[in-house]
């Protein structure tokens, strides 16, 4: 049996629930300075950060890549490629694809749209600084926490203003019928700064004693990943794949079902097995990470049971985006709740296996899904199409292939790596020595992802700049109008 979409989000809508709805055209005209602000911002960071992540790649190959420089050795330049991919991309990109959302499916208009920028300003502000800080050695040692102290005053403050725009937003929102994109995108806005604001007091500004740090670290990486990123990533899929393919979701309920598994089971899974703590701790995440299995199963069907005209998709430049996005996310999510299993936990911890699983959770979902959501939002806030469609195909290809030559010959090497680690008769030496081949080639994963990011920073460019002239025509046509009829 066919499940039953709810009417928000069924194609065409209808007017049922709806009073008085502000046209696309007004919705974008107000979502377009701040929102544009956010996307390019979170383009210029996304290059930062590969350019900085390339640095690192490179020095396995060659430590002496600019080894004079402090600022540049692996122990900064990694947590601040890591940081500018998170905050100044995946948090950026995430709140202006929720705010577009927000007030399209509200059919309403963005609303502070001066204090969302000036929010943006301040978060732009304390990465920079963020940045700046972990490379000057400034760093406070906690995974995704390694921006000091001056730096997460401003991104706080920033975070509440572009949040406080988003939920007067909704508040005055026309179209009262609630769609399951609307359920994820409002939890993860309040999600954020409780996570946030309760690992940075308990770890930087009055720091917790002994194995309790690493807990509440693992605690805010997971909420982070697992459910900041989870939501804002799932909002945008349910959302833009129905759309583009002129079909309702398959089932509003599934959608609710693993915005409801997700939130509750999904903040458990931080604790890996054989951690310094009491046993029961590790084995409560290990039940939480299993339970996430099921929304992750529950994912793959409503997006496949989301059945559309197979021409619309491939006519589509952005859906080949939320497709990949998509299925980067169930296999991310499945290798990191089979990950800490016990037995498998034992050969694949410690290795490169984690940091593959991790880059396919946050490039490989997050990443990719918000590029085709940038590539479907920017043309119609500034009412141009982009200069060039095979930049996008390239941007998609690049991403695609750099992503999976990253993590594909980690995830083995990383397997290869703990099987020799648990094998007493080989040597340490000759078990890291094995996986350089590993390293080389996730080097060129790195590389091609680095070409794809500047793509899209690239295309923006582009598209401003061909918005900024059609203005500019306009304008120059309607001053020789007025001056024609004066003479």
């Amino acid at each position: 049996m066919r499940a039953t979409p709810s009417p928000a989000q069924s194609l065409p809508a209808s007017d049922e629930g709806i009073s008085t709805p502000v046209p696309a055209a007004e919705i974008d005209a107000s979502c377009r300075a701040p929102i544009l602000f956010l996307l390019v911002s979170a383009a210029v960071w996304v290059v930062i950060s590969s350019v900085l992540g390339m640095i690192g790649s490179l020095k396995f190959h060659a430590p002496g890549l600019l080894a004079d420089s402090a600022f540049f050795t692996y122990g900064r330049v990694h947590p601040a490629a890591l940081n500018a991919l998170v905050y100044g991309f995946g948090m950026q990109a995430g709140l202006g694809v929720i705010l577009w959302m927000l007030a399209h499916l509200g059919r309403t208009r963005l609303v502070g749209n001066v204090g969302i920028v000036m929010g943006g300003i301040l978060w732009n502000i304390g990465m920079t600084a963020g940045v700046l800080g972990i490379l000057g050695g400034d760093s406070t040692g906690y995974q995704l926490l390694e921006m000091p102290r001056y730096a997460t005053f401003p991104l706080f403050i920033g975070y509440l203003m572009i949040g406080i725009g988003a939920l007067l937003t909704f508040h005055t929102r026309r179209e009262r019928q609630l769609s399951s994109s609307q359920w994820f995108a409002l939890a993860a806005l309040f999600w954020f700064p409780w996570i946030f604001s309760t690992a940075e007091f308990f770890l930087v500004g009055h720091p917790v004693r002994g194995a309790l740090q690493m807990v509440l670290d693992s605690w805010y990486v997971n909420n982070l990943k697992t459910v900041w990123f989870g939501f804002a990533g799932l909002a945008a899929i349910f959302y833009f794949i129905p759309k583009l393919i002129e079909r309702p979701l398959y089932s509003h309920y599934i959608g609710l079902f693993v915005f409801w598994t997700l939130a509750l089971f999904g903040s458990w899974g931080a604790i890996p097995p054989g951690s310094p703590l009491p046993e029961w701790l590790p084995t409560l995440s290990i039940m939480g990470a299993l339970l996430t299995i099921v929304p992750i199963l529950a994912v793959a069907i409503n997006v496949y049971r989301t059945k559309g005209d197979c021409a619309k998709i491939k006519e589509s430049r952005s859906m080949k985006f939320f497709l990949f996005g998509t299925l980067a996310y169930i296999i991310s999510g499945l290798a990191g709740a089979v990950m800490l299993l016990r037995r498998v936990s034992v050969v694949v911890n410690f290795t490169w296996f984690l940091p593959a699983q991790s880059q396919l959770l946050l490039y490989g979902f997050v990443a990719i899904t918000l590029f085709g959501a940038i590539y479907h939002i920017v043309p119609r806030l500034l009412q141009t199409e982009f200069p060039s469609k095979g930049m996008i195909c390239g941007t998609f290809f690049l991403a695609a292939a750099g992503i999976l030559l990253y993590c594909v010959p980690l995830a083995i090497g990383g397997i290869l790596q703990g099987l020799g680690m648990n094998d007493a008769a080989k040597p340490f030496s000759e078990v890291m020595n094995s996986s350089l081949v590993f390293l080389r080639i996730s080097t060129i994963g790195d590389f091609l992802m680095l070409l794809a990011n500047c793509l899209l920073l690239l295309n923006l460019i582009r598209i401003h700049v061909r918005a900024g002239r059609t203005v500019a025509a306009a304008a120059w046509a309607a001053h020789s109008n007025t001056a024609g009829v004066r003479a």
